[in-house]
């Protein structure tokens, strides 16, 4: 007859095997499709849209910056948002806007997102750009007043429409209850099976192992 000791011995590889299999569900967590639904700032890097680290009405872009708008719906994640999808091409967007003296040039590229993007009931209008000729001190929040009214914010200052658009609505949660349905990891029946299909491996190891040296 085999000592306790030996008994543990055999049924721990056992369990181990067992857990292993189920560790990638143990693991998973559920998905979160939140996103939310705003203008995005960015602004013209090289030859990419770059995330604008500071806000519109600090930022202050000199000659010949582009400064592009996004709408859609991205996560709270800044870089991770949704990036306009036409380039910054200062040179064509401002081709027939001249220099003028103690002012600078600004482009701005403006894309309201599609349908998808879109609150109940809007249609995104087309993407557009303008070319700003404003003071050399202007914000970007300034450059975009002069090119793209009527401009709506919060009560704390966060830019909520451009042109208008959306009409309702402000960094509005969204929800996506398809993807979180086939994202949701497992429920609490498939981890209480689980772990009831560890212990009975565990069960049937060692009864036949008690069997064998009986």
């Amino acid at each position: 007859m085999t000592s306790p000791h030996a008994r543990a011995a055999v049924t721990a590889p056992a369990v181990a095997a067992v857990l292993a299999l189920l560790l990638p569900f143990l693991l998973a967590t559920p998905a979160h499709a939140t996103g939310y639904r705003y203008w995005s700032f960015w602004k013209w890097s090289g030859s990419a849209w770059a995330y604008q680290q500071q806000g519109p009405a600090v930022y202050v872009p000199p000659d010949g910056a582009v400064d592009g708008w996004r709408f859609a719906v991205s996560p709270d994640g800044g870089k991770d948002a949704a990036r306009p999808t036409a380039a910054g091409d200062f040179a064509t967007v401002c081709a027939a806007t001249p220099a003028q003296a103690g002012k600078k040039r600004i482009a701005v590229v403006l894309d309201f997102g599609t349908a998808a993007d879109a609150p109940g009931g809007e249609t995104p209008p087309p993407a557009r750009t303008a070319c700003a000729a404003v003071p050399t001190a202007a914000s970007s929040a300034e450059v975009l007043a002069a090119v793209a009214p009527p401009l709506r914010y919060d009560s704390a200052g966060i830019l909520c429409a451009i042109v208008g658009y959306p009409r309702t609505g402000c960094g509005d949660t969204v929800g996506n209850s398809t993807e979180q349905k086939e994202s949701s990891g497992p429920s609490v029946g498939l981890l209480a099976g689980g772990a009831l299909v560890a212990v009975l491996a565990a069960g049937a190891v060692w009864q036949a192992r008690r069997r064998r040296d009986s």
